[in-house]
């Protein structure tokens, strides 16, 4: 790999450079597309007398059977982090080392999610949602990563699953949100292939205790933040800033995913299953040629890297030509690889947070505000690109969103309410560019805000707080926020 190409690829994981004050309008999708880019505890105020009423509106009404849910996941929520069997993972390394995390903040307590699970599901209820999507902790289940399942972990599992169906709350499980067992990670964790071997062990585990319980599974969340936030930045754990080995474990989480898939299909269980990817439409931050080619090559790191082995069986040639035949991920295809990682998928799960901007010389631009997350850029219009992209590249393929939210700095109020009129504007935003979608032909079946609770936010520690519920930490009481009184509106009217 050249120096060039190493520089680019820190850059490409770093966080987006201060305003250049660029002139002119974005380009549109469809310009975009042709310059060659992608185009596309107790609960506080949980009853029907606190919701405002509603004012006389049209509502963009979504297709009948749309499934409206939250996301969580489980590093970030359930805290217990030394109770009933739980191993060390390393995140738990990670945020307990001095100056890796705002505040020092782990997530040892988190959002006490492990003990306070029934008046959890009882707000899920409460809000009206079809369907939750939260992670089941791998160290949880299997301590060291490997060998005899942890029973108290899959019966916390399993008590939390047989909750959400009696209340009438789909599960929707993601077997890996990052938190790979200690042991694991000291054993070269995702740069060692073994670990995809161990992860197909695990998933077995779990589809065998749980498969019957749960009708969709998602496999692994979001890898290219741990190529690029855990191996290239060094923002995440494991804390690397290892370019060569970044790509190779970009390839061994798509592996893992693979033998996952064909886990699952092994047990014979009825239910569905894919991956989880974060997308990030690109978009050429000029009309040159130098910056349409320069975005098509991000758009092969950030999108491409991750949807065409999925999906097509095959990585982009750009971007293995970019790396180098001598890359570690070029020499650590083995035969098979790509059958395996290109097992058939029932759905492909969507997160967008952000659209990207890219120069000639293969750095980026803000075009529009950003949230409190300063990589967060608003762009409603780039959720339509890349829901309608997908589908037009890819096929119609059954997509749901699994992740789409706003990170604010929300306040209690004296009366204790929390007014989150920002995360409304968003959310309200996000869905009608969703709709756009759908009216366009794009095959979204459901919806997923994230996220469900305040929590832990990684490196942010908990001052960005993302949820629709607020979570008073010193008391742990749940306390809806304005978005969770619209919210529960939108899952009524079905629409927006």
């Amino acid at each position: 790999m050249s120096i060039l190409t190493r520089r680019r690829l820190l850059h490409r994981a770093a966080p987006f450079p201060a305003p250049t004050g660029a002139t002119g309008t974005p380009l549109g999708a469809a310009a975009a597309l042709a310059a060659g880019a992608t185009g596309p505890g107790a609960v506080t105020a949980s009853g029907d007398e606190h919701d405002p009423a509603p004012a006389p509106r049209d509502v963009l009404r979504f297709p009948e059977n749309f499934g409206w849910g939250a996301a969580t996941s489980a590093y970030q929520i359930e805290g217990a982090a030394k109770e009933d069997g739980r191993g060390e993972s390393v995140w738990d390394t990670f945020s307990r080392t001095p100056g890796r995390t705002l505040n020092g903040d782990t997530g040892d307590v988190a959002a006490d999610h492990y003990h306070r699970w029934p008046e959890d599901l009882d707000l899920m209820r409460d809000l009206g949602l079809h369907s939750y999507r939260f992670s089941i902790s791998w160290p949880r289940v299997q301590a060291d990563g490997t060998g005899k399942p942890n029973q108290r972990g899959l019966d916390f599992y399993r008590r939390m699953v047989d909750g959400l169906n009696e209340r009438g709350i789909a599960p929707m499980a993601t077997l890996f949100h990052w938190d790979l067992p200690q042991a694991l990670q000291d054993a070269g964790g995702w740069e060692n292939r073994d670990t995809a071997l161990r992860f197909a062990d695990y998933a077995d585990t779990v589809f065998r205790a749980l498969g019957d319980r749960i009708p969709v599974w998602l496999t692994v969340n979001e890898p290219k933040t741990v190529v690029q936030n855990g191996y290239l930045t060094g923002h995440h754990a494991p804390g690397k800033q290892d370019p060569d080995a970044a790509y190779l474990v970009a390839h061994h989480l798509q592996l893992a995913h693979g033998l996952a898939v064909q886990a699952f299909r092994a047990t014979g269980e009825p239910g569905r299953i894919g991956p989880a990817i974060n997308l990030h439409p690109c978009y050429p931050a000029d009309d040159s040629p130098a910056a349409a080619a320069a975005t098509r090559l991000y758009d092969g790191y950030e999108n491409r890297l991750y949807l065409d082995p999925i999906l097509r069986g095959s990585y982009p040639s750009d971007v293995l030509a970019d790396l180098g035949p001598d890359s570690r991920l070029v020499r650590g295809i083995a035969d098979g690889d790509l059958a395996v990682i290109s097992a058939p998928v029932d759905l492909l799960a969507v997160q967008y947070y952000t659209p990207i901007y890219v120069t000639a010389d293969g750095g980026t631009e803000r075009r529009w505000p950003t949230s409190v997350a300063a990589w967060q850029q608003i762009y409603p219009d780039g959720f339509y690109d890349i829901l309608t992209r997908v589908t037009r590249d890819y096929g119609p393929i059954p997509l749901t969103v699994t992740e789409n939210g706003l990170p604010t700095i929300d306040v209690l109020a004296a009366d204790g309410t929390v007014d989150d009129a920002a995360r409304v504007d968003f959310l309200r935003d996000h869905l009608s560019a969703a709709h756009r979608a759908i009216t366009a032909g794009v095959p979204l079946e459901s919806y997923h805000v994230w996220s469900l609770l305040d929590n832990f936010e990684w490196e942010a520690g908990y001052d960005q707080r993302f949820g629709i519920v607020y979570v008073d930490y010193p008391t742990q009481r749940r306390i809806l926020k304005r978005s969770a009184h619209w919210y529960r509106q939108v899952i009524r009217d079905n629409g927006v």
